[in-house]
């Protein structure tokens, strides 16, 4: 763990002031998590839990909105969840984030209440041992080692209240899947927005928002498109991560 310290570094969000720890050996925060920070829909003083929160990046980015009561995030691997405690501190915000250290299987022993909403960026793949990095931290973070998406529904499903939301980040590929086990665990999916890295390239992530108990009826929303015909960044991104179109 030391050897990961000391090759960490403070990153900017250029946002509301808010920072954030990394570890340039660890897993790094990508697009995806920004994205769905930015689909997740919170009401005032709601109670919000992410899932598989790795360095805390959505927690701190949902803080910046100053509308949740409470923001949780929970990790299993003691570095993670340290780091992440860590950028929660650097920010001063431990009076509305709180981060926890313990397997999400067990979330429930954590909260008496249930949640208003839950957010997860997963890990994207099956555990393969031939494709995975020998780094544990990022293998742990891009395939299903410690949980997987049926692990992640069946917390959630138990954790939320009768009408609350649940709000995902996920590969296109997996998208029967994903729609078919969070339909199993009532999660029912309402809203789905596809991300195109490119305008005339195809889909390679999908934002959905399901609702705990919810009656069918599914919404889909105009695409988001990273970049433009000229392989610029697109408006839409430049207003997520709140800067202008010069910088």
């Amino acid at each position: 763990m030391d050897f990961l310290k000391n090759d960490e570094t403070v990153e900017d969000l250029q946002y509301k002031n808010l920072k954030i720890i990394q570890s340039k050996e660890g897993f790094r925060f990508g697009m995806d998590a920004v994205l769905l920070a930015d689909f997740v829909k919170i009401k005032k003083s709601e109670r919000v839990l992410d899932l598989c929160t790795g360095s805390g990046i959505i927690p701190i980015l949902l803080y910046g909105r100053k509308t949740a009561k409470k923001i949780y995030g929970i990790k299993i691997m003691p570095y993670v969840a340290d780091l992440a405690k860590r950028s929660v501190e650097l920010n001063g915000v431990e009076k509305s984030v709180e981060i926890i250290e313990a397997d999400i299987k067990n979330a429930t022993e954590f909260f008496n209440k249930p949640l208003d909403v839950i957010s997860v960026n997963p890990p994207f793949e099956k555990a393969n041992k031939d494709k995975m990095s020998e780094n544990e931290y990022r293998a742990v973070a891009k395939h299903e080692l410690l949980c997987d998406f049926c692990d992640i529904c069946e917390v959630s499903e138990k954790l939320l209240k009768f009408g609350g939301r649940f709000y995902l980040v996920h590969r296109v590929t997996r998208l029967t899947e994903i729609i078919e086990t969070m339909k199993r665990f009532n999660l029912q999916p309402k809203r789905i927005r596809f991300v195109y890295t490119k305008v005339n390239g195809k889909a390679n992530l999908v934002l959905i928002e399901g609702l705990k108990n919810g009656k069918e009826g599914l919404s889909v929303e105009y695409p988001l498109f990273v970049r433009d015909e000229d392989g610029n960044y697109t408006k839409e991104i430049h207003r997520i991560y709140h800067r202008s179109e010069e910088s």
